[in-house]
């Protein structure tokens, strides 16, 4: 069994069909990479690769426009990065990542949701000891060995490297995203990534049931709701 590891996409909107709350939260990430990187995709390197994780997610051209042309006016909300730890449902241990323009309302937004699932939002550092934070690519191929062989020649540290139904699957760490991306690159080609992300990956994953899975997935329904969050780790294994 491979490592265990979130959908972007899952993440951002787990139990709903709710695509403009996608691109909202896309839209949000866009704007803010772009205003602090420039919105050149050629030196922006990060942009690029959350433009094309948004196309992949279906996100409309419009709404990524839209989120740059607004980087571009230079003015606009000011958000900033927001991370929150705790114990959710089931003990399960849980990452919050979230952009805002006011971090005493998303703190409380946040907190309520432990609050009202019985639960105690914790301190920075309480659970993310336990994961890491890995760069993660998925992409068809059949050669593992080559593939590890032309990270390590890029002094990529790879973490762990798998392979399954002709599917790769790298983790290095998030420091190494960009040489790892690279290099891949530079040893395949064009390559149309399955998985292309950063993740917080949990080193132990554990499995609950019954009605602490059911009050876990209320409380993941209930984080998405709230449009301060972006992304949403955790080490269960469903």
């Amino acid at each position: 069994m491979g490592r265990a590891y979130q959908n972007r996409k899952e993440s951002m909107a787990k139990t709903s069909d709710a695509k403009a709350k996608v691109y909202s939260k896309y839209g949000r990430e866009i704007y803010v990479c772009a205003k602090a990187g420039g919105t050149d995709t050629d030196g922006n390197l990060a942009l690029r690769g959350l433009i094309e994780r948004a196309k992949k997610d279906q996100v409309p051209t419009h709404v990524i426009e839209k989120a740059i042309d607004k980087a571009k006016g230079g003015g606009g909300e000011d958000f900033s990065p927001a991370r929150y730890e705790g114990f959710g449902p089931g003990n399960a241990m849980v990452i919050i990542d979230c952009l805002t323009d006011n971090p005493n309302r998303t703190f409380g937004d946040v907190r309520q949701c432990f609050t009202k699932t019985k639960c105690k939002i914790g301190t920075q550092g309480v659970v993310s000891h336990m994961f890491d934070h890995s760069a993660i690519f998925m992409f068809k191929h059949e050669d593992e060995e080559a593939i590890l062989n032309a990270l390590l020649m890029a002094d990529v540290d790879v973490s762990d490297i798998e392979s399954e139904t002709d599917n790769i699957t790298v983790f290095a760490p998030q420091a190494d995203y960009f040489k790892a991306k690279q290099a891949l690159i530079d040893v395949i080609g064009e390559i149309d990534f399955e998985v292309d992300e950063v993740q917080f990956v949990p080193t132990v994953t554990k499995q609950i049931s019954g009605d602490e899975l059911a009050l876990f997935e209320k409380f993941l329904d209930m984080l998405n709701d709230l449009d301060d969050v972006q992304n949403i780790y955790h080490d269960l294994e469903f």
